[in-house]
């Protein structure tokens, strides 16, 4: 059959792989057990290509995946072929997770995301990088555990929306909140060791992390030390300016009793 091959699998059975030549361009669109499955996999895909079909007509009963259904139109509606789910507009470009979930991002992130596939578990998106989860939050200043509304927002209430322009940064560092509700606004440094403590007020964002740093510093001494606890990561001031602003930090005396009463021998 035409587009059809057979071939055998490492234990000797007998599988059959479809595949399209399209615009000089060799695509597999997978395999089956069954020759005939692996034919109408190629026969949905030359009808796809030199037909109007859009994204939306996909079908569950479609012997091509939904994923590759978008990788077909995307290249015959914009020319370019990418593996995964992706399909060009003017200024962006969308991310099918599937069907009903689609991310949008700027065209600055293409190269990224055509070449690492976005997985979904539990409610978070990631991908797979060198072996490592990596999350899609922190390509963006999210960090791990910060809080929607909080921390970070996305401006136009789309969450499924990643362009830059639609991400504002409230929070940028662990254990900082702003607090805009004073003009110019202030900076409140909170850790939580079995319940939450207040390290102080700060007139900027980086000395309240210095803060946070300090106290995870001190309970890194304690039987109260956790890995899970990671310094804030503060590249905006140079070396000396850092150890002054440490140095210059008293945290208050309920956190440091705390301290003291679990001092690790």
């Amino acid at each position: 059959m035409i587009g059809v091959y057979k071939t055998k699998k490492l234990d000797g059975s007998t599988y059959f792989r479809a595949s399209i030549t399209y615009k000089n361009k060799h695509i597999s669109l997978g395999s089956s057990s069954d020759e005939n499955t692996a034919f109408e996999m190629y026969k949905t895909a030359a009808d796809l290509l030199y037909s109007t079909v859009t994204i939306d007509d996909h079908t569950e009963n479609s012997p091509l995946n939904f994923s590759m259904w978008v990788v077909l139109i995307n290249f015959r509606d914009n020319g370019v072929y990418f593996k995964n789910p992706i399909y060009l507009k003017k200024r962006f470009f969308l991310y099918y997770l599937n069907k009903d979930t689609v991310l949008k991002f700027d065209t600055d992130d293409l190269f990224y995301y055509s070449q690492h596939r976005i997985q979904a578990r539990g409610g978070h998106l990631f991908c797979e990088n060198y072996g490592t989860q990596v999350s899609l939050g922190s390509r963006y200043g999210i960090r791990p555990f910060a809080v929607k509304s909080r921390d970070y927002r996305f401006i136009n209430d789309d969450d499924t929306d990643f362009r830059y322009h639609n991400i504002e940064i409230i929070n940028q560092y662990y254990g900082v909140e702003k607090d805009s509700r004073r003009i110019p606004p202030v900076y409140k440094a909170r850790i939580t060791v079995r319940s939450v403590y207040t390290l102080g007020i700060y007139e900027t964002e980086e000395a309240a992390a210095i803060a946070v740093n300090k106290a995870i510093d001190m309970l890194s001494k304690t039987t109260l030390r956790k890995k899970s606890r990671v310094p804030n990561y503060i590249d905006t001031l140079p070396a000396s300016k850092y150890a002054d602003i440490y140095s210059s930090i008293e945290l208050p005396e309920r956190f440091m009793k705390l301290i003291n009463d679990h001092l690790a021998e």
